[in-house]
């Protein structure tokens, strides 16, 4: 057994003690095994156009006009979308919202840029 061990994943504590199987912060309460935390991939992380980093709640803008099937006109450049959801398996379309006179709609986070 090593005298070191991992920081916690979430808060990055130091503090971190065993606990039977497990590894536990004290900090912040998150409980992992380490065996399978090092088996199990890093989380992706989605890049808007421009590179910026993008989470859950933003508010990105739309850079380029894009034609919504079923819909009478298209998005242009510059609407703003609020409130976006990162979402995974969806294909290359990587962000649910809901666009103010489109309705819930998924989109490529590749077209969008961070406000």
């Amino acid at each position: 057994m090593s005298d070191t061990l991992p920081p916690c994943p979430k808060c990055s504590s130091q503090y971190t003690y065993e606990l039977d199987a497990l590894l536990v912060c004290p900090e912040c309460a998150h409980e992992w095994n380490a065996e399978h935390e090092e088996a199990e991939p890093a989380e992706s992380v989605i890049k808007d156009a421009v590179g910026n980093i993008l989470q859950d709640g933003d508010t990105v803008s739309i850079t380029k006009t894009m034609k919504v099937k079923g819909a009478q006109s298209a998005l242009k450049p510059g609407t703003k979308v609020r409130n976006i959801r990162l979402v995974a398996g969806s294909g290359d379309h990587d962000i649910a919202a809901k666009v103010d006179g489109f309705g819930q709609m998924e989109l490529k986070s590749s077209i969008v840029k961070k406000i």
